[in-house]
């Protein structure tokens, strides 16, 4: 992509709008682009400007009510419209046979229903937006050297840092014995709620555990996207998505070690 479509991107970046793949694409290219962290720099002090208080503009009242007036005033002029060409049509409704309306709309029903269908059999699922979600944050957790906030093997001083940041107490466990050396804990906002991540390591692989409060268990399900394995399950109270570039095997054996299980399936 060139610099000119990169900075078309920013502005639905700095929105939250892109995907994920436009995402990743943005935030690789802006370290490597000085002329589009420039403009990216530029682009986010203008937001935060407007977004200030001395720049939002309160409108009156009135103004509220003069819109909603017009637009009443314009939608009853497109009825009177709609009606008035259908009144010219009068005339050559008598043309048109019965035969030929009943296929004409069987043809516009049928084009309609495989419309619908396409549409909500192309739509992603919700489980599939919440995976999107957690691959993205951890996808950016690496790229933006912000893996964690309290860097740290010591589960006893990770689990105190998360008091008075969320409202639960995460699970820590050391499974370095097995393998998977913790590394740290960071504070995350994911699925519209802060969220403890903890960190952990399996050779040159990072594992984001993704921990929060849940109210009931589920079975284990998994997932795969563009090369990253996630893991997810609720147990004990709490909701778990593990997701890393580690293979399938060693990610579910460490999934079944945050469970409690032997490591070896």
């Amino acid at each position: 992509m060139s610099c000119e479509e990169y900075n078309t991107l920013i502005h639905g970046y700095l929105d939250g709008e892109l995907d994920l793949l436009r995402t990743l694409r943005l935030e690789a290219h802006l370290p490597e682009c000085a002329s589009c962290a420039q403009a990216y720099g530029s682009h986010r002090a203008l937001r935060s400007a407007m977004s200030s208080g001395k720049l939002n503009f309160k409108p009156p009242n009135e103004l509220a009510e003069r819109i909603h007036l017009s637009l009443h005033q314009a939608s009853k002029a497109e009825r009177v419209a709609s009606l008035s060409v259908w009144e010219a049509l009068k005339p050559m409704r008598w043309r048109i046979s019965w035969p030929s309306m009943s296929i004409a709309a069987a043809a516009v029903l049928v084009a309609m229903v495989a419309w619908r269908l396409g549409s909500v059999a192309s739509r992603p699922s919700p489980d599939d937006l919440l995976a999107q979600e957690f691959l993205s944050s951890h996808v950016r957790s690496l790229m933006a050297n912000h893996l964690t906030d309290v860097p740290s093997s010591d589960r006893h001083t990770v689990k105190p840092w998360f008091d008075g940041k969320v409202d639960f107490s995460p699970p820590v466990k050391d499974l370095s014995g097995d393998g998977f050396p913790l590394v740290g804990g960071r504070l995350d906002y994911l699925e519209d709620r802060p969220v403890a991540a903890l960190v952990y390591q399996r050779r040159k692989h990072f594992i984001n555990l993704f921990v929060w409060p849940s109210a009931e268990d589920s079975r284990l399900k998994t997932v795969m996207r563009q090369g990253y394995n996630l893991f997810h399950w609720t147990q004990s109270g709490m909701t778990y998505w593990a997701a890393s570039d580690l293979n399938s095997t060693e990610l579910q054996e460490f999934v079944r070690l945050v469970q409690g299980l032997p490591g070896r399936a």
